[in-house]
């Protein structure tokens, strides 16, 4: 996830609240990404953190007051110099500052003269977030244009549990490479399909295969930065959906197909990534069989064919199928991308479970008649950035 942070301009405003310890770490995995980060602390962050901790971070200065070199005019510069602003933690009063558009300190007059996008993450008590106020503010600055990344529900500093926790540094890192990202995508309408499926026997048990989703979160992801409108449909995974897309949850083949075809039909583009499982048992049994039954004796029947259905009404969808090949991979996959109706097809090599699970991957991409581009061999981040490129190309040109 380093390409859009590597080698920013990241300017980080830290106020007065108890998670600006959090704020030390996240400018520590900015600065570990390639970013070059400036520090804007309010007087009463620097209660809780030491500037000096920011500067050792950054080998940068540390701002922290309008007459910091008042000579070059810190609150124009740094925001002029600035690729993206993230405030974290943002108090109640930094939120109805900006709101408000009061200026009068070096970070609410930095934030009063910005141009360039502008997060905010949200950190209170969580009577202090739900109130009226706060929320009345939150909301002008979204119509303002500015990114609210939603604080989350945990324990609080005094004891209590609920809504103010500062959002995860994940969270704030996937911002931040979204708002990093051109907006390529802006306007379109992208639908992908992910992880595997399970077809059960009885209630404990069923068949699956070793699809982890991870490719198809990161073309997600990879699209939502670009400013497409995503629809995630996602199989059984234990990883998260990325910020910004609409995840349908699916299980099974039939449900999957459903799915795609009440939320890919339409698309711009589409892309099946889905591990969707080809056999299905022919029977369901309501109590789990025992051990002691002797041999189990399980039939199949094929699954819906999601792919083949898209295929047959994809209309003007841009349709991206993927083929998990053990042998033959150009062959297979460009057979099959004839037989679905696909406008292009992913192959990739998944002999010993190569690619399923895996922060590697290997992808070649097929298109037309001899269009051929390979991806090469990276962490899926990276290649959900050479495959968007790509599809981004291919259709320039059709």
């Amino acid at each position: 996830m380093d390409a859009g942070v590597k080698g920013a301009r990241v300017l980080l405003g830290v106020t007065g609240g108890i998670a600006a310890y959090k704020a030390a770490s996240l400018t520590s995995a900015l600065v570990q990404r390639g970013a070059n980060v400036d520090v804007i602390m309010t007087a009463e962050a620097e209660r809780f953190v030491a500037p000096l901790t920011f500067a050792s971070l950054t080998a940068r200065p540390v701002y922290t007051s309008l007459w910091d070199a008042p000579e070059r005019i810190p609150h124009i510069r740094l925001v002029r110099e600035a690729q993206v602003v993230l405030v974290a933690p943002a108090t109640a009063q930094c939120i109805a500052k900006l709101a408000l558009g009061l200026a009068d300190d070096l970070l609410s007059t930095a934030l009063l003269a910005a141009r360039v996008p502008i997060a905010i993450a949200p950190a209170m008590n969580a009577t202090m977030y739900e109130r009226e106020a706060t929320q009345e503010h939150l909301a002008i600055l979204r119509d303002r244009g500015c990114t609210i990344v939603e604080p989350e529900e945990g324990y609080l500093a005094e004891g209590e549990r609920g809504v103010g926790r500062l959002a995860s540094e994940e969270r704030l890192l996937e911002t931040l490479e979204r708002l990093l990202t051109p907006a390529s995508l802006a306007g379109m309408r992208v639908a992908i399909t992910a992880g595997p499926t399970r077809e059960a026997f009885d209630p404990v048990r069923f068949v699956s295969n070793a699809a982890s989703g991870a490719t198809g979160i990161a073309l997600a992801r990879e699209a939502a930065r670009r400013g497409a409108e995503v629809t995630l449909l996602l199989g059984p995974t234990q990883l998260e959906p990325p910020l910004g897309v609409r995840t349908v949850r699916v299980l099974t083949a039939q449900s999957m197909l459903d799915a795609a075809l009440a939320h890919a039909i339409g698309s711009d583009v589409t892309i099946a990534t889905a591990a969707v499982a080809d056999w299905r048992p022919t029977e369901y049994a309501a109590q789990k069989r025992k051990k002691d039954a002797g041999v189990l004796d399980v039939h199949f029947e094929q699954t819906p064919d999601v792919l083949a259905a898209l295929g047959d009404r994809k209309g003007e969808t841009f349709l991206v199928g993927f083929a998990a090949e053990t042998q033959e991979h150009e062959r297979n996959a460009r057979d099959k991308m004839r037989r679905k109706h696909l406008d292009a097809i992913v192959a990739n090599d998944v002999s010993s479970e190569r690619g399923f699970g895996l922060v590697e991957n290997a992808l070649v991409l097929f298109w037309g008649n001899d269009g051929r581009k390979d991806l090469g061999r990276a962490e899926k981040d990276v290649l959900a950035a050479r495959l968007w490129d790509a599809i981004e190309g291919i259709r320039a040109c059709s």
